[in-house]
């Protein structure tokens, strides 16, 4: 199922067309149509094993779907030639593994490589990118550690400075606030907020959290695993009775004056509701 977006924009950077996804004999998404547009912050939302990661990686090009197929600018993700996709869209996958020791600043300017020519060598350009990543974050003091003296959350941090140095308007990011704690998630959506307010760039993350995405993001996509999906703005889809569905657990909506928050409903009403 699927809501209709107003948009201001006309300049569609990514779109799904009647994609399909499984996970074996599952059906995670079925007969999906949508556009997202700049401007726009989506999170995907759902329970574990939805499809969550199933989709960002159709969104990126690196999973072909079930059938139906993805859009950027118009043209179908996987006949876009490798190089210009990684301009166009960057992804952070769910973990990152350190397999040698680097600084932090060399692993952030890794994500510069689709903007290399000639000898690939790394120019001040470069350089000043993966700076303002790391600034941004407020990781400019990690530029000359080691990467594998990092813990998780830090790591995590220097994963999505990598991707916002790669300097692409379409972000898809999976899970980028795990490990991370509560006061360094907001510190990223803000981060992300801000970076989605400049002209053509759109971001799209996985989250668990309903209640962050309620506040930062602009647009909800909500998976309940069984091929069904909503789509609209944020709270118009992360409601009390779309999420109870798509969670199979009774949530409710407290209200404090201007602020919100979606909790589980009580236990009693819980085994009512079961």
């Amino acid at each position: 199922m699927t809501t209709p977006i107003s948009s201001p924009s006309t300049h569609a950077t990514l779109s799904v067309q009647q994609i399909t996804l499984r996970a074996g004999e599952r059906t995670l998404l079925e007969r999906f149509t949508h556009t997202f547009y700049p401007g726009e912050v989506w999170c995907i939302a759902g329970p574990n094993g939805a499809g969550k990661t199933t989709l960002i990686s159709a969104l990126a090009g690196l999973l072909a779907p079930a059938a139906g197929q993805v859009e950027l600018d118009g043209v179908r993700v996987a006949d876009w030639p490798p190089v210009s996709l990684a301009r166009r869209r960057a992804l952070m996958p769910q973990s990152a593994h350190d397999a040698f020791s680097a600084s932090v600043l060399d692993i952030v300017m890794l994500n510069r490589f689709p903007h290399l020519a000639g000898w690939g060598w790394e120019g001040e350009a470069d350089r000043a990118a993966a700076h303002a990543a790391l600034d941004l974050l407020g990781l400019a003091s990690f530029a000359s550690r080691d990467v594998l003296s990092l813990s998780g959350g830090e790591r995590q941090r220097v994963a999505l400075a990598g991707v916002l140095c790669q300097d692409a308007s379409l972000l898809l990011l999976d899970e980028p606030l795990s490990h991370l704690d509560l006061h360094h998630q907001i510190d990223c959506l803000e981060a992300l907020s801000g970076w989605a307010r400049e002209p053509k760039r759109t971001v799209v993350f996985s989250c668990h959290d309903l209640n962050l995405a309620r506040r930062f993001a602009t647009h909800a996509l909500l998976l309940d695993g069984t091929g069904a999906a909503y789509a609209g703005a944020v709270r118009d889809v992360l409601t009390p009775e779309l999420a109870s569905r798509a969670f199979g657990y009774p949530l409710i909506l407290l209200r404090d004056g201007e602020h919100e928050a979606l909790v589980p409903a009580p236990r009693g009403l819980a085994g009512a509701a079961s």
